[in-house]
């Protein structure tokens, strides 16, 4: 069985039928003029050592040669082998703030957007890790449980909007009640990382924060916003049309406030971060994670395929070499064999 690496490089291939075209054009155009010029007997007679054979010959190569070339920069590999492999890592919990303050733009492109672009990050730095997503605003739901599908767990990050809620607030507690159900391993490390801009947070977070401290969760929060604050705007196909308004018809400024996450972090015995640096907050985790405890997850089997991309590139230049020396003229001991019986009795 054959996998490819890079199947794409197959177009290059097309160029292949083009040259042998070029090349029967060209045989056809020179047999023209050859004719215009005079009888194919007398041009035999001025060329006598010229090799129609050998011209073909060396053509031929050199396709043999891009052929080679291709199908090296496809890379394909084949003699499966399969390894058993002990993976390791955390079970983490993303809790995710999608109340409509996170729409403010005081941190480009807005709040949320920034939030997803932190847990893509975070997430292009973890190994064996497993992940989860809880969503929360006034309430807190399910976006993804705990898995190893990074993949599954990117889809469903791009799609987290302030729609998917209809209660506001910022329930804090709510969804860290939630993350603590998340984890289904009592061997796992284990780190819920909330991201807000900590605004109305409510009085329960607190002992919802103690709660995952005496169950061994620690927590890291990401405070998304500046203190200065934004404006929230009402878009309508991506065109701000108004402001959100309070009940006094008063532009609502919405602020971060650090004080609570701070908190809510330290009674975990874990940390605050801010958010404004996408990679700084990926290598803060990175090192808080290594602060935990990880355990193996499942042993599992891989499979594996050896690359054979270094024949074909051994055997083009083999060939290319070979047409370097390989003349145009007839060779000697050829014309001695006159299989066509080509010498005049």
């Amino acid at each position: 069985m054959y996998v490819f690496d890079q199947p794409l490089y197959f177009y290059l291939l097309a160029i292949i039928p083009v040259l042998a075209g070029l090349y029967a054009y060209d045989l056809y155009w020179k047999k023209k003029k050859q004719r215009e010029f005079g009888s194919p007997e007398i041009v035999e007679r001025l060329s006598p050592e010229r090799s129609a054979f050998k011209s073909g010959l060396k053509f031929i190569i050199m396709l043999l040669v891009i052929t080679g070339l291709v199908l090296a920069l496809v890379n394909p590999r084949a003699g499966m082998r399969k390894e058993i492999v002990k993976t390791q890592g955390a079970d983490i919990v993303f809790a995710i703030d999608v109340s409509l303050s996170m729409l403010a733009e005081d941190v480009a492109p807005n709040r949320l957007e920034k939030s997803k672009q932190i847990v893509s990050q975070i997430m292009k730095q973890l190994g064996a890790d497993r992940v989860g997503i809880i969503g929360y605003a006034g309430s807190a739901f399910p976006v993804l449980p705990i898995t190893n599908d990074y993949s599954v767990a990117k889809m469903l990050l791009e799609g987290m909007d302030t729609d998917m809620v209809s209660s506001q607030g910022t329930a804090i507690n709510e969804a860290l009640m939630m993350s603590a159900s998340y984890f289904d391993d009592p061997k796992a490390g284990k780190m819920v990382i909330l991201l807000s801009d900590g605004e109305d947070h409510g009085q329960d977070s607190f002992s919802a924060a103690e709660d995952l401290a005496e169950k061994g969760i620690k927590m890291v929060t990401v405070g998304i916003g500046t203190e200065k604050g934004g404006n929230i705007p009402l878009k309508r196909n991506g065109v701000t049309e108004s402001f959100k308004r309070d009940s006094e018809g008063q532009i609502v400024t919405t602020k971060l406030f650090p004080a609570p996450l701070k908190d809510l972090a330290k009674a975990t015995g874990g940390g605050y971060v801010s958010g404004n640096d996408s990679r700084e907050v990926a290598d803060y985790v990175a090192k808080a994670l290594e602060n935990i405890d990880k355990k193996g997850f499942a042993s599992r089997q891989i499979s594996d395929y050896d690359s054979q991309y270094q024949w074909l590139l051994g055997a083009a230049l083999l060939l290319l070499v070979l047409d370097m020396f390989l003349l145009e003229r007839k060779t000697a001991w050829v014309k001695e064999l006159n299989l066509f019986n080509e010498k005049e009795s």
